[in-house]
């Protein structure tokens, strides 16, 4: 017998994926901020872009966004893993 999903649980579901995806943005920032205030130099690598104009600055973070992505690609390769 297959169950057909209502509109409340599918919205129900919807809720939790939401609520999982902010826990996850949460503990993102709590590190980042953590990591800043332990001299780790996120966000100014040397490979990170800034261009100072005379009423602008523009910003670039090249080195961290390829260091976070090799990170996050050994944390879920790790994680599919245990799968």
């Amino acid at each position: 017998m297959v169950m057909e999903r209502t509109v409340g649980q599918a919205g129900m579901d919807l809720g939790k994926i939401l609520i999982g995806i902010g826990a996850v943005i949460l503990v993102i920032g709590v590190l980042v901020v953590l990591a800043s205030k332990l001299g780790l130099p996120l966000g100014r690598l040397p490979g990170d872009i800034t261009y100072r104009g005379k009423n602008t600055v523009v910003y670039f973070p090249i080195a961290t966004s390829i260091l976070l992505s090799i990170l996050l690609t050994v944390i879920f390769w790790i994680a599919g893993k245990f799968r």
